[in-house]
Formats: structure tokens, C-alpha cells, sequence
């Protein structure tokens, strides 16, 4: 039903959905509190980009950057409203766990919003066996944040 390709952000389909992405967490974040990275910054090479795909539909997409040390960031989660509640983000975040480890990185970090907003994304985390952590790398303490670990 899904396939999952991992992602050059040269399709028009694809850099739509990550506009989409950059308009919700400014919609539902103060400026100074969304982390969200544009095409260009996905296109890092420390990046692993993957969009799931529905036929020739784009209905999802997420990331992770590499980190020093075995490390990586999941970064860009978005499910496409119509799709969600049906596993597709469980799905991909399981897909993004598996292409770390293959990678040989033991430890996935993460940031996501405090709001009511980012109920459903906390809860995807917790109940995948990331525990809440203080913020990591560049991040500080900020009340529109929390901060997830997981050893894989």
C-alpha cells in the first residue's frame, strides 16, 4: 500500500509537500520555535530523505540527519492530514529507525512541538521507545519544545 523511496527533492510533488510542512509548523509555532528545515537544508548530505508514497502520491515524508558519534536527528515528520490514522507515520518512523541502524547509528535524537498540536506525534515516539531528554546539540530549553532519545 506504502512504498517509501528515499528522496533527491527535485519533484515538484515533493517540494510541495515540504512547503506544506514549513506552512503548518509556522502555523502552529511561534517563528523562533519551529525547526523545521527547507529543501535546500534537506538536501545536506548529512540528510536521509524519504517520502512514502500512495500510486503517485506524496503522503508523507521524513528525515534524518547525521550526527557525530553514531548519532542522527529525526528531523521532518509530516503525515498528510487525509492520511493520517492509518499507521502511515508509525510506518515511516519505523522505516527511518531501520535505515539508521543499517547505518550503524545507535542513537536517534529528536524535537517536536509542546502543543496540543503535537499530541499525536509525542505519543507516535513514546510508544516507538523514545524517552524524553533534555535538548540536545544546538537546542535550548524552550516551552514550545520537548526532546526525545532512543538507543537503536
Amino acid at each position: 500500500m506504502w512504498e517509501f523511496r528515499d528522496d533527491d527533492l527535485t519533484g515538484a510533488q515533493t517540494r510541495a509537500f515540504v512547503s506544506y510542512h514549513l506552512a503548518q509548523m509556522h502555523a502552529q509555532s511561534p517563528a523562533e520555535s519551529v525547526h523545521a528545515l527547507d529543501v535546500d537544508a534537506l538536501r545536506s548530505p548529512e540528510i536521509r530523505f524519504v517520502t512514502a508514497w500512495r500510486g503517485d502520491e506524496v503522503c508523507g515524508m521524513g528525515a534524518y540527519r547525521r550526527m557525530p558519534v553514531h548519532e542522527a536527528e529525526v528531523k521532518s515528520m509530516r503525515i498528510a492530514e487525509a492520511i493520517r490514522g492509518l499507521g502511515l507515520g508509525r510506518l515511516l518512523l519505523r522505516h527511518l529507525i531501520d535505515g539508521a541502524r543499517s547505518e550503524g547509528i545507535g542513537v536517534l535524537w529528536l524535537e517536536t512541538g509542546s502543543s496540543a498540536d503535537f499530541r499525536a506525534a509525542r505519543g507516535l515516539y513514546l510508544s516507538e521507545g523514545f524517552v524524553r531528554c533534555d535538548p540536545f546539540g544546538s537546542y535550548r530549553e524552550d516551552p514550545e519544545s520537548v526532546f526525545f532519545r532512543r538507543e537503536i
